[in-house]
């Protein structure tokens, strides 16, 4: 078959001046032929080198994605590990710190109630020391009371009278009056 186109070929070859060879139905056979074994040369081509080379870019780039998504992930879970000890000791510390402040207002409320005590003995002690005071200066007041009462009656009843009575006769009078 290849004889009979290279045949028909040659004898078809015969010099003709008008137009482009490839649009001569003449040279159809022999391109027909040269597309053939030009297709086949290139479908081999690309079966045996080029597309086995191309699968394995693919491959490899497929396995690059995956190893990616795969290290994300990873990568994603130790990030919510961590966030959640963080979180964790971030809750420790806030109840170490509420733990501490409460035992330190407690420490001082214990202080300031400790020394309130003690600074209400002492305002105690001082007023019952002042009552003892006054007690004593309002007894020592009352028993003076009867003699300066009787020293200004005593006055009076001079004044009013020209003459100095006796102390006794003063005491006797204001007893007599007071008893009424």
């Amino acid at each position: 078959m290849i004889a009979a186109i290279v045949a028909a070929a040659a004898t078809h070859a015969a010099p003709q001046s008008s137009g482009m060879p490839q649009f001569n139905p003449a040279f159809y056979p022999s391109q027909i032929f040269w597309l053939a074994i030009s297709f086949v040369v290139l479908y081999l081509l690309m079966s045996r080198v080029a597309l086995p080379r191309i699968g394995e870019v693919i491959e490899e780039r497929r396995d690059r994605i995956q190893r990616d998504i795969d290290s994300a992930e990873k990568a994603k879970r130790e990030t919510e590990k961590a966030l959640a000890g963080y979180e964790k000791a971030l809750a420790d510390a806030r109840g170490r710190a509420s733990g501490m402040a409460k035992e330190t207002r407690d420490k001082l409320t214990a202080e300031v109630d400790a020394e309130k005590s003690r600074v209400d003995a002492q305002v105690q002690a001082k007023i019952a020391e002042a009552e003892t005071r006054i007690t004593a200066t309002k007894t020592k007041a009352m028993a003076s009371i009867g003699e300066i009462a009787s020293d200004i009656a005593g006055a009076v009843v001079g004044k009013l009278t020209g003459s100095d009575a006796t102390p006794d006769e003063v005491k006797k009078a204001l007893l007599q009056v007071s008893s009424k």
